[in-house]
């Protein structure tokens, strides 16, 4: 039994099609098909139940899946105990990040993980939670800030430390300009301009309440910065978080009912990743327990 061929059984259980674990683990279709057979063979057992668009565990498929995690754990630390040294651990990280105040977190932990591996490269990537994760789910990225609510089922994550507080991006000539705070109902006579993923279009609505009807959506952005030059050239008003970013024509002001959210740093359960990722990865765990203890 081939470590390789673990690796290969692994993907399939994760991704639930053999498409997808192919093109995950690059490699043709029939050959990954032919891998897994070789397994089943060779142990004796059925280790998937098959259908058309869809493959899950069986019973010795899932006592395996635990046993090969187990055996793929052990041989990486083997590995990392003979091959690596803490000031010559080399590679690329890819990190995905939206556009929150707790980006700030990420850049102060990468700060940190670099001064302790000054020849690790970072590929850093901007999008929404969305785009996140279909780069994730391609092999493009293999760590994503992102927001709340996370898929507990595909994710293994941390929480950040930071809350994003939410609120209207408005020209600084508009009457609404001047408020403390924004209601839903001052919002009726106004375009607005809503971020883009359908969890972030269902809480704005429950925030609507009974006026959810009623407002004017004119304009989907997936980036802030977009947003605000269309409300610069008076498309309307854009819902979004607030960033450390100053606008000359544009100022935030927060919602009432306040509505403040979180974000984790997350990355693929069972995902076997480079060496440099690994450790930045558990880096990211201590790194996160020290500043909530300090904040305690």
């Amino acid at each position: 039994m081939e470590l390789r061929v673990l690796n290969y059984f692994l993907a399939v259980a994760r991704e639930e099609n053999i498409t997808r674990a192919a093109q995950s683990l690059h490699v043709t279709q029939p050959t990954l098909s032919r891998q897994i057979a070789q397994l089943e063979e060779e142990l004796g057992v059925q280790l998937f139940n098959r259908s058309n668009h869809r493959i899950n565990l069986t019973e010795d498929g899932m006592i395996l899946k635990r046993r090969a995690q187990e055996m793929l754990s052990l041989a990486d630390k083997t590995k990392r105990d003979f091959l690596h040294k803490e000031n010559s651990l080399t590679g690329e990280i890819a990190i995905g990040s939206g556009e929150f105040q707790s980006t700030r977190f990420l850049s102060r932990m990468i700060a940190s993980f670099q001064a302790k591996y000054p020849l690790i490269r970072y590929g850093i990537y901007s999008g929404n939670t969305n785009n996140i994760q279909d780069y994730i789910e391609r092999g493009l990225l293999d760590i994503g800030l992102m927001a709340e609510p996370i898929d507990i089922r595909k994710y293994d994550f941390i929480s950040t430390c930071e809350r994003e507080r939410w609120g209207i991006l408005v020209r600084k000539d508009s009457e609404l300009a001047n408020r403390e705070s924004v209601q839903p109902e001052d919002l009726i006579q106004y375009p607005l301009i809503i971020p883009s993923g359908g969890f972030t279009k269902s809480f704005l609505e429950k925030w609507f309440g009974n006026y959810a009807k009623q407002m004017k959506i004119t304009a989907v952005a997936n980036l802030i910065y977009n947003g605000a030059m269309m409300v610069e050239s008076k498309i309307g008003i854009l819902i979004c978080i607030k960033l450390n970013c100053n606008y000359e024509n544009l100022c935030f002001v927060p919602l009432s009912p306040a509505i403040e959210s979180g974000t984790v740093l997350a990355w693929k359960k069972e995902q076997v990743f480079s060496q440099a990722t690994t450790v930045f990865i558990e880096y990211a765990k201590q790194y996160t327990e020290s500043i909530s203890d300090n904040k305690r």
